[in-house]
């Protein structure tokens, strides 16, 4: 037994509505020989009469009523189905959730956001800031897609996938004797009042690293939690700091200079995601994004030029 095809269904409900094959070609912007032949190919397949020709008006034949009111709940289905592809296509209707360190949701997630945001205007999107601690329960129970850390997340039912590298840079206060090098050494941070996070904390190990491979400790004059307060309090003129690349990725930072760290060092971002969860691609598109953006960053030669 034959069945009626969706183009089938578009065809005969256009002559429907338009009463004539040529009206119905119009519609659907086709050949009227070829809705003609369709509309025949039809009746023929199914053997039952879909319309009566009266002086070259098709009218709905009256045996097929309940066929020509299915024909409509189609069409409805149909468009109420585009209607939802087209708002997914926006991302209407869906919230994404994701969290970030606050060192790279500063300047990075804004610029990862925007990218989103141009593919999917109408997205909902929920950024929540987080320390490395919180990260195993925002993602255990489903607060989030992934969230982007600074550290990878030692958790057998996580996992950490490598977005970029960036390198350390020392931030000092506009003025300061160390403004006008080239790089900054961390023997030169060994004589300064130091500004960084305990190094027993996951970020604050990695900015402590560079001074320990040297044989030194740094002079911690002020201890903060987050490198947003680390580049306060720089700009305040309290201290000199080192810092990754990404918590000072913006072209004009007034009342800091930022300078290259001789020593080796460098900080790795982390997507972490929960093991088994399919991502939707809203989450996928936006990781790629963050991938992008943190490259884009390290690409760039420099910030300030020496003064």
């Amino acid at each position: 037994m034959s069945q009626l095809t969706i183009r089938q269904v578009e065809i005969i409900r256009a002559v429907m509505m338009a009463g004539t094959i040529q009206g119905a070609a119009e519609l659907l912007n086709v050949s009227a020989p070829g809705v003609s032949r369709l509309v025949k190919y039809s009746e023929e397949s199914l053997g039952i009469r879909l319309f009566d020709r009266k002086g070259g008006l098709f009218v709905p034949a009256p045996e097929a009523a309940s066929i020509f009111e299915m024909i409509h709940q189609v069409h409805r289905d149909m468009s109420n189905l585009n209607g939802a592809v087209q708002a997914l296509r926006k991302g209407r209707d869906v919230t994404l959730s994701f969290a970030s360190a606050p060192s790279i949701a500063q300047f990075i997630a804004a610029r990862a956001i925007r990218g989103v945001r141009a593919r999917f205007p109408d997205l909902f999107i929920d950024l929540n800031i987080l320390k490395i601690e919180e990260t195993a329960d925002y993602l255990l129970l489903d607060r989030g897609e992934f969230v982007v850390m600074s550290s990878p997340v030692t958790n057998p039912a996580l996992s950490s996938e490598p977005l970029a590298t960036g390198r350390l840079v020392v931030i000092v206060p506009e003025g300061h004797r160390l403004a006008n090098r080239e790089a900054i050494s961390v023997h030169d941070l060994a004589e300064e009042d130091f500004i960084g996070i305990a190094p027993d904390d996951p970020y604050g190990a990695i900015i402590a690293q560079p001074f320990f491979e040297a044989g030194i400790t740094p002079h911690y004059a002020i201890r903060g939690r987050f490198a947003q307060t680390l580049v306060s309090l720089v700009r305040h003129g309290l201290g000199v700091s080192l810092i990754d690349e990404f918590s000072v990725a913006e072209v004009y930072m007034p009342g800091i200079v930022r300078r290259p760290l001789l020593e080796q060092g460098g900080i790795t971002a982390w997507a972490v995601t929960r093991k088994g969860r399919p991502l939707s691609s809203y989450a996928e598109l936006t990781i790629e994004r963050f991938r992008r953006e943190m490259a884009a960053a390290v690409a760039r030669d420099g910030w300030d030029d020496p003064v």
